[in-house]
């Protein structure tokens, strides 16, 4: 017992700071994708759907449909794509996801003041896997360890969606999993929040396509937050929750030329 003691007082805390600073990411960490049309190199295909226009026929980088693999960086018939250490991604809508060159990405907003009387000190999510590989379930685990610890945000899952205040929704949504994503959201009680995660819930990820994958099931679902990546990195998700329950304040974030100058701090 003893021992167990000093070797706790000698490691120290172990949890993240968060919000009060961000961790020390890698170099390889792969980030914020930008879009900078420098023209500067030949261009290629790139291998997802993360390339788009915006509805003013200028480039854009979907981060929904992201895949986040170094395939994707480096050069295209639109521009260079690089990936910046920000891991601010989250959105309130789904076009927030659609950066321009040179624009900005929309960060998610906090729930309206009656949501947020409901919501914002004590959140209940019921996780719901519509056909995934694991990736972003095993980051949703992660939250709840010592190094993020989700709980001391009031923020917890829990294994009925009756008991939940809104479902966190991963995977592509096989056909098989259509009814069941249906059947969840009907069972948890009104008012509820609907969190979209992964390249996979979001666009279909690199199943976008397939005959087999029945992306439509979230048609008729509102989403109040879309988080991207494949699969998203905790902070990522961690700095899209803490915005939708008003805990961090609103900003836009640089997704061009600007991104790359900067190279974002880890810290929010």
């Amino acid at each position: 017992m003893f021992e167990f003691v000093r070797a706790r007082i000698r490691q120290g805390t172990r949890t993240l700071p968060f919000p009060g600073r961000g961790a020390d990411l890698p170099e390889r960490f792969r980030g914020l994708p930008v879009l900078v049309t420098d023209g500067r190199a030949p261009p290629r295909a790139v291998p997802s759907a993360i390339l788009t226009t915006t509805p003013q026929a200028q480039p854009a980088l979907d981060l929904g449909a992201c895949l986040f693999s170094p395939e994707e960086a480096g050069s295209s018939p639109a521009g260079t794509i690089r990936y910046t250490k920000d891991y601010r991604m989250a959105s309130s809508t789904r076009v927030g996801l659609v950066v321009p060159a040179g624009g900005e990405a929309e960060l998610a907003a906090a729930l309206d003041a009656a949501s947020l009387r409901l919501f914002g000190r004590s959140l209940r999510l019921r996780s719901v896997v519509a056909g995934s590989c694991g990736g972003c379930e095993a980051e949703l685990v992660a939250l709840g360890n010592v190094v993020f610890d989700l709980a001391r945000f009031g923020v917890q899952f829990v294994a009925s969606p009756r008991h939940a205040d809104g479902i966190v929704i991963t995977g592509a949504s096989s056909r098989n999993m259509q009814f069941a994503v249906a059947n969840t959201y009907e069972a948890t009680p009104a008012p509820r929040l609907v969190i979209a995660v992964g390249a996979c819930a979001i666009a279909g990820g690199p199943f976008r396509g397939s005959p087999e994958v029945g992306h439509e099931a979230l048609t008729g679902i509102p989403v109040d937050l879309w988080v991207p990546g494949c699969p998203p990195h905790p902070l990522t998700l961690l700095d899209g929750l803490l915005r939708l329950l008003g805990r961090l304040p609103a900003e836009r974030r640089p997704g061009g030329e600007a991104a790359v100058a900067q190279r974002p701090s880890t810290g929010p």
